[in-house]
C-alpha cells in the first residue's frame, strides 16, 4: 500500500471573464491566451503533481486514506475540508452571495460556503465590497437589482497588501480589479449570482435572495502583531481563526519545525501556499517537496511533524482545520 507524503498540488487554472492575461505576480513563468480569474490549488477535482499519486485527485485521496490525510478535526472523514485558491481579478465580479451551512442543507448543499481573503497584492485604489449598506434591507436591495443598481447600495472599502477579510455566509460580497487575493473556504462551490452589471450570465435570485443576511460578522480581521521566532529573523503571524478554518503567515528565514495536532489534540491536514521565495517541505522518510511561489503542499495529517526549510527566504500561509469549536474573528469595516 502506498504511503502518504507532502503533496505537491498542480494548479488548475480557471478562465473568468473578469479574469487577466497577466498572472505574473504569483505565476511569471506562465503565459496565458485566455483571461485567468482563478487557480485552483485544493479542490475536490486538483490532481497531485509529484510522487506516486501523481494524477490523483483530492477528492479520491480522501476517499481512500480518510483521516489519514484529512484529519481527525474535519467535520466529514472522507472530504477534503478546505478549498484554497488565488483569485486575478482585473474587473469587478460579479455581485453574489454563498449561504451558510444552515441554508445551504435547506437547498440540499451538505455545508455552506464561509471564506477569507488574504491580500497577497494590492495596486492602489483597489476595493471590495463587503455586506449591505448599513440599514439596507433584503427588501431593498432586491428592488436595487431590478432597477440596475444594486453597487450602490453595497458596502466598499479600500483594500491593502496584508490584510485578511473574513467572509461569513450569507454576506453579500464582490471583488473589484488590481488585488490577488488568496481564498480560504469551505469545501463547497455553491455561489448564487445576484447582479452581473448586464453580463449575459444568469442569476440565482430566488437561492441567493434567500441567503442573504442583512448583518454578518463579515470585515477586516482584527489580528494581534506578529511574533519573532529564531531571534527574530523570522516572523509568525495569526491571519484569522475562525469556526472553519486557521490561517498563519510565516516568513521565515530559518527552519521551522510544524504539527500537524493543535492544542486540541486533533489533527489537521495542513495546506501551505507559497506567496514569495522558496522553501522546501521535509517529513522524516519522505522524499523533500520544493516549495516555491504559487506553491501548494498539502501535509497529510498522519504526518504528525513536518519541517519548512527555506531556500534564503519564503513567505507561505498555512492553513487547517481547528480541532475546538471556535467563535467567529473579530472584524471591523
Amino acid at each position: 500500500m502506498i504511503q502518504l507524503y507532502p503533496l505537491l498540488m498542480s494548479p488548475a487554472f480557471d478562465p473568468r471573464p473578469w479574469g487577466t492575461l497577466d498572472l505574473s505576480a504569483i505565476y511569471p513563468n506562465h503565459k496565458f491566451n485566455e483571461r485567468i480569474g482563478e487557480a485552483w490549488l485544493t479542490g475536490d477535482n486538483c490532481v497531485v503533481a509529484n510522487g506516486p499519486l501523481a494524477k490523483r485527485s483530492l477528492a479520491d485521496l480522501s476517499k481512500e486514506f480518510g483521516s489519514e490525510l484529512v484529519g481527525t478535526a474535519a467535520r466529514d472523514p472522507q472530504r477534503f475540508p478546505l478549498l484554497l485558491k488565488f483569485l486575478f481579478p482585473e474587473e469587478k465580479l460579479s455581485v453574489q452571495v454563498h449561504p451558510d451551512d444552515a441554508t445551504a442543507q435547506r437547498f440540499g448543499e451538505p455545508w455552506g460556503k464561509t471564506e477569507c481573503w488574504y491580500v497577497a497584492h494590492a495596486k492602489p485604489g483597489s476595493q471590495i465590497a463587503l455586506g449591505l449598506k448599513p440599514g439596507v434591507t433584503v427588501a431593498q436591495f432586491q428592488q436595487s437589482i431590478e432597477e440596475n443598481r444594486a453597487e450602490q447600495l453595497l458596502n466598499w472599502i479600500n483594500v491593502y497588501q496584508g490584510e485578511m477579510i473574513y467572509v461569513a455566509g450569507g454576506t453579500v460580497h464582490t471583488l473589484g480589479p488590481g488585488a490577488v487575493i488568496v481564498e480560504t473556504q469551505q469545501q463547497s462551490d455553491t455561489t448564487y449570482r445576484l447582479y452581473d452589471y448586464g453580463r449575459p450570465r444568469p442569476l440565482h435570485l430566488e437561492h441567493g435572495l434567500a441567503s442573504v443576511k442583512e448583518r454578518t460578522a463579515s470585515g477586516k480581521v482584527i489580528r494581534p502583531a506578529p511574533a519573532s521566532i529564531h531571534g527574530g529573523k523570522s516572523r509568525q503571524s495569526s491571519m484569522i481563526t475562525a469556526p472553519y478554518f486557521t490561517v498563519d503567515l510565516f516568513e521565515l528565514k530559518e527552519p521551522q519545525e510544524f504539527s500537524t495536532a493543535d492544542n486540541s489534540g486533533k489533527t489537521s491536514v495542513q495546506i501551505l501556499v507559497a506567496v514569495e521565495g522558496c522553501g522546501v517541505v521535509e517529513a522524516q522518510g519522505r522524499d523533500p517537496v520544493t516549495l516555491a511561489k504559487g506553491d501548494a503542499v498539502v501535509v497529510p495529517a498522519a504526518m504528525q511533524g513536518f519541517t519548512v526549510r527555506p531556500q534564503w527566504a519564503v513567505e507561505f500561509l498555512k492553513a487547517s482545520v481547528p480541532g475546538a469549536a471556535l467563535p467567529e474573528p473579530a472584524t471591523r469595516l
